[in-house]
């Protein structure tokens, strides 16, 4: 029979393993930091941990591989790109959500506001998230609503389970945000979307009434009178095109001389989304080399030089077939042109494949906007362009705490910054609202 020291003594190392086992298992999840966390993540296939940026404590950018077309696994996968800013597991996460590629790693207005945790997610099939190979029938919103879920769960999961979520998008952005927003309404708290357009149409015809009655008469004039004088010197300004895209070696799809119709009727648009101020225009007696660098100044080459269109070949195939663009009406300049015919952008679709478009996707956001969307707000600048098919709220959307905030004669800059302090004030109240925890309410 064993001493009675013997059995205490054989008692108290089990008691001192057991508790020794406990706190190495305490200690493992205290001490787990924020990159193993990030590993332990089943479809993220590349970590790299960045040099620091803005306010964040840590910088990651993380690759996830991601269904080519989620209601067909047999598709593949391509990888997505996604930055993660990283300040402090308890504070609220601003997603921003890329309708194009991540231009910045920085924080954005929100979470450099609140000094927050940022999650940035590059859209599918743009820029590093584009695969050699790219099935364009499976670029639709709904897939891209569906890689953004996948992401926010997984992220939220290991990191943030008792944070709030706020989503955000600018432009292309804003329209992503709405359309995740709409297919998955629980995915995050709340959205904030900016100057954002919601199209019913692929060439949407409430763009040229907005053109025709944008801020003052006599602005209107001069933007016509300023595109008369570019057909005017049409043949100067040819020669100017052809032997810069000669040194550049731009090219076009549908020709030079096209090219530079559409960019003498894209200036309108162009003038007013990004603010150009009337008194640049150039007078009737510029010179063609001034016409020139002004309509360049203010169009540039982007949209439709064919390196350009390469590679914003997913935003042209998701506003043909389903987000919607807009056209260019050629009846002010019959007489240069020689047609009334709407200039569209089919020539945009990748080669050797198009589509008919679909309204369904932008008529059920809208829907759902119009119905049961709770806790968005939206941010306009009056004479931005694409507030001519800005979202409309419904009378009774402040009951659903859906808000829209116009800044007065705001363009496609337009931010919470830009407006006045008392503006900022209620539409930063309105946030605050949403990142406080129900415990604190």
């Amino acid at each position: 029979m064993r001493s009675i020291n013997s059995i205490y003594l054989l008692f108290s190392l089990a008691v001192l393993i057991s508790c020794n086992s406990t706190q190495q298992a305490v200690n493992e999840v205290i001490e787990k930091s924020t990159f193993e966390k990030l590993a332990g993540i089943e479809n993220i296939v590349s970590i790299e941990k960045k040099e620091l940026v803005s306010h964040f404590d840590e910088n990651y950018e993380l690759w996830f591989e991601q269904p080519v077309d989620h209601s067909n696994p047999l598709k593949g996968t391509f990888k997505q790109r996604v930055f993660l800013g990283f300040e402090n597991s308890s504070k609220p996460v601003i997603v921003e959500l890329k309708g194009y590629g991540i231009g910045s790693e920085k924080a954005g207005e929100l979470a450099n506001h609140y000094k927050a945790n940022q999650l940035t997610i590059e859209h599918r099939y743009f820029t590093n998230s584009r695969p050699k190979e790219i099935d364009w029938n499976t670029l639709t919103v709904e897939n891209a609503a569906k890689d953004q879920a996948i992401i926010i769960d997984a992220i939220r999961n290991v990191l943030y389970p008792n944070s709030k979520f706020v989503s955000t998008g600018i432009s292309k952005g804003c329209m992503t945000t709405m359309a995740h927003r709409s297919f998955f309404p629980e995915n995050v708290d709340a959205c904030v979307c900016y100057v954002g357009p919601l199209n019913y149409e692929r060439e949407d015809p409430r763009v040229y009434e907005f053109l025709k009655n944008v801020g003052k008469e006599e602005d209107r004039k001069k933007i016509k009178g300023f595109q008369d004088l570019c057909f005017e010197n049409r043949a100067a300004l040819m020669d100017i095109l052809k032997t810069t895209a000669q040194e550049a070696k731009m090219t076009w799809e549908f020709g030079i001389e096209k090219a530079l119709d559409y960019t003498i009727l894209e200036y309108s648009f162009a003038f007013w989304q990004w603010g150009v101020k009337p008194d640049k225009i150039p007078s009737q007696n510029a010179t063609s080399q001034e016409i020139y660098e002004h309509l360049i100044d203010v169009v540039g080459y982007g949209f439709f030089e064919n390196k350009s269109v390469e590679s914003l070949q997913p935003y042209f195939w998701a506003a043909l077939t389903e987000q919607g663009i807009y056209g260019y009406e050629t009846a002010p300049f019959k007489r240069y042109l020689n047609t009334e015919e709407i200039y569209k952008f089919e020539w945009a679709f990748p080669e050797g494949i198009s589509k008919k478009y679909d309204v369904k996707p932008m008529q059920d956001i809208k829907l759902f906007l119009d119905t049961s969307a709770e806790k968005m707000l939206f941010i306009y600048g009056e004479y931005d362009a694409w507030s001519s098919t800005a979202v409309d709220l419904t009378e009774n959307a402040s009951k659903r705490e859906m808000y829209k905030f116009v800044q007065p004669m705001g363009d496609h800059t337009t931010r919470i910054k830009t407006f006045n302090s008392e503006s900022q004030k209620q539409i930063y109240t309105i946030i605050d609202s949403w990142l406080k925890n129900e415990s604190n309410n």
